[in-house]
């Protein structure tokens, strides 16, 4: 999997470049027997469709014109945004969330509770500040990244 999301990377690169867009995250992954290349690309306002069409056809046309061919197996090519309510994995995901509403999901509980939804107000240390409602009361808790199974933006409902 590595290894062709390795060998996709840089073939995007140019591209992105060119539409001002940026690479949020990239998988190569089996799924009930078939293969999925998914590309999620964003940009300052929000990518459209149209956007993910023209770096859908350029990266289809880029990885068709490469002999060997750098993923032998048939696949499917995905290219979308990586949506509103979309996971956090990097750092970077992470601080630029700083005063957003997420959902995290933990492996063992802090407080009693495996999963958290609020607003992410810091970030120290490799520690997440969550303000979250406990029965009407706003709490902070403090989330250490280690313990995070799944993080991800939430919308909220009011």
């Amino acid at each position: 999997m590595s290894k062709v999301t390795e060998t996709v990377t840089p073939l995007l690169k140019p591209i992105l470049e060119k539409y001002d867009f940026y690479l949020y995250d990239i998988e190569f992954v089996s799924e009930s027997g078939s293969w999925y290349l998914r590309v999620y690309i964003d940009k300052t306002g929000g990518i459209t469709i149209e956007d993910c069409a023209l770096v859908s056809d350029e990266l289809s046309e880029k990885l068709d014109s490469i002999e060997p061919d750098p993923i032998p197996q048939a696949y499917y090519l995905e290219v979308s945004s990586p949506g509103a309510e979309r996971p956090l994995k990097k750092d970077s995901d992470f601080q630029s969330a700083i005063g957003e509403y997420v959902n995290v999901s933990l492996y063992a509980p802090i407080k009693g509770n495996k999963v958290f939804e609020g607003t992410l107000k810091d970030i120290q240390d490799d520690t997440l500040f969550v303000e979250y409602n406990d029965k009407s009361v706003m709490r902070t808790v403090e989330i250490p990244k280690s313990s995070i199974a799944k993080a991800r933006l939430a919308i909220k409902f009011d």
